[in-house]
Formats: structure tokens, sequence, C-alpha cells
């Protein structure tokens, strides 16, 4: 079985941060800031001492200045939950290098970073498949570096097919989200119903959402030309067109319309939108596409 991403990338991408502009409300211990107060050692702020705290925990410099007694506050340090909504249809399977593989690379790759920060990872296939439903559980609240060959041998085994709805992949997936963090969703976000409430969904939680749109080459610049018979990867629907030089153009114009339409939805919401093709070089996707999309530093 052939590694979603290289020993050498891997080497690269632990020296990466995912970002949150938020901070974590997330109730578990980790190695991110959080609007909690704790005792670690990063200082935070002052509050007036009240009688049964911790003796401690006063300054007794400020005291000698003052003559007020105050207590330190410290940053809690908490986990980051990292959520990978990942589109298994059998659209995903469509390309030269399938949009499913490139996905699956993303997902490996952010997943990386995140354990490699002792963030909590969880990958959300849809449309889930009751057949994979060991190995769904088994990427669901993965924790730890050295967990991270075990998460990416999952990862590599898992199959696309059936058919979505997209919409409500995810606003089940919003329901279940307890604490903000970051939101990756993967997909092609050729859906016929649409992809606005389902991204909706995720927004309202307050969470970092990043909407990585993967297109084939195919589907971006398609080369044929004639008599065609088009096929539906989902529903299997068939429809013979004709397709020239002109239709050619008028398609394009149809698929760039549509990217920006998603692009600017994606902005009105306060999503990270990102377009890529299937056959780009994963290593210059992640390393500087997404580092400067705002995912990581």
């Amino acid at each position: 079985m052939e590694a979603l991403i290289s020993p050498d990338l891997m080497k690269r991408l632990e020296h990466f941060q995912l970002l949150a502009r938020r901070r974590s409300k997330s109730t578990s211990k980790g190695e991110r800031r959080s609007a909690a107060r704790g005792h670690s050692v990063e200082f935070a702020d002052y509050r007036n001492y009240v009688p049964g705290d911790d003796l401690r925990r006063i300054d007794w410099n400020l005291f000698g200045r003052l003559g007020r007694l105050f207590l330190k506050l410290y940053e809690e340090e908490r986990e980051l939950p990292v959520t990978i909504y990942l589109d298994s249809s059998e659209s995903m399977l469509f390309g030269k290098v399938t949009k499913f593989d490139f996905a699956r690379q993303i997902a490996a790759a952010v997943g990386y970073v995140a354990l490699c920060g002792f963030d909590r990872v969880t990958v959300e296939p849809f449309p889930f498949a009751n057949s994979q439903e060991s190995l769904a559980g088994e990427l669901r609240a993965v924790r730890g570096r050295n967990s991270s060959i075990r998460f990416f041998d999952n990862l590599n085994q898992l199959k696309a097919g059936g058919t979505v709805d997209f919409n409500q992949a995810l606003k089940l997936g919003a329901i279940k989200q307890r604490n903000q963090g970051v939101v990756v969703v993967l997909s092609d976000f050729l859906n016929p119903e649409g992809y606005e409430q389902g991204l909706k969904s995720l927004s309202n939680r307050g969470s970092e959402v990043h909407a990585v749109q993967i297109l084939s080459e195919e589907e971006l610049e398609p080369s044929s030309y004639g008599d065609l018979k088009v096929i539906d990867s989902e529903t299997g629907a068939e429809q013979e067109v004709s397709f020239g030089r002109y239709r050619l153009k008028t398609y394009q114009d149809t698929v760039q319309k549509y990217c920006h339409q998603l692009r600017e939805f994606c902005q009105s919401r306060g999503v990270c939108y990102q377009l890529v093709k299937s056959h780009t070089s994963i290593d210059d996707f992640l390393l500087k596409t997404m580092r400067s999309g705002g995912m990581w530093r």
C-alpha cells in the first residue's frame, strides 16, 4: 500500500502548527492557549484576592507597592479539536489522479500536523458505509504523534463510492461538534442540492472552517469533442450531447462561475476557501498554498 505522504514531507510538516484565531474551549488538556484560567507558567492577568484563595498565587511584589492583595492568573493549555470531513462519494473517484486520493493526502497531512501538536483529530468520511464502521471508529478522536502510523493506515484503507446528501452530512457533523476547533471540508462540492446549508451549519458552530475544493484537470479543462454520452458517476443517469468548441467554452465559463460563487459564499461566511486540481504536486499545495491560505504556520 502506497504511503499517503512521503517521509520527507512528514519531516517538513512537523515544524508546522495549525492556526486557530479563536482560543480553544476544549475541556481536555493540551498544548493550546485557551480562555480558561489554570496553573500553567503563561501569565494572563490579575484579579482581587478573595478569602480562601491559594496564598501561593498572591503577587507579593505588587502587594508591597500597592498595599493590596492580587492573585496571579495563568492561561491553561487545552487541546484543539480538529475535524476533517472527507467526501468519499462516487464522484470523488474521477480523474487520472483521483480527487479522493488527493483528498486523503490532504487529510493525512492536516491530521499529522495536528497530532504532532498534540491536538485531537477526527476524520468523518461521508457517505458513511456500514462496511467501514469499525474503520471510521478508528479515525475518531485520535491523539498523539505516536498514533500517526495507525492513523495513516486507517485513512489509506478508506474506500469511496455511493451517493451523498452533502448538506445533511455536514449538518449532522455540526450537531455532534461539542467544542470549537478547526474544521476542514475536502470535497469537489459538486452536489445537485448545493452546499450552502451544510457549510452554514459548520460555520455557525464557531469553528475555523476551511473548504478545499478538489477538481480534476478533466473537469476544469476537458479536451474531448464531438458526440458524447455523459454518465453521472453517482446516479448513473445518461445523456447524449454534442460537444463542440463553442460548448466547451460555455462549459469552462460555467465551471469557473460555479467555483467563483463557492468562493464568494465561503468568504461571506468566514470560511477559508481554496481550489486545487487533483494532479497538483501535494508538496507544493501543502507547503506553499495551504500555508499562505492560513491553514498553518
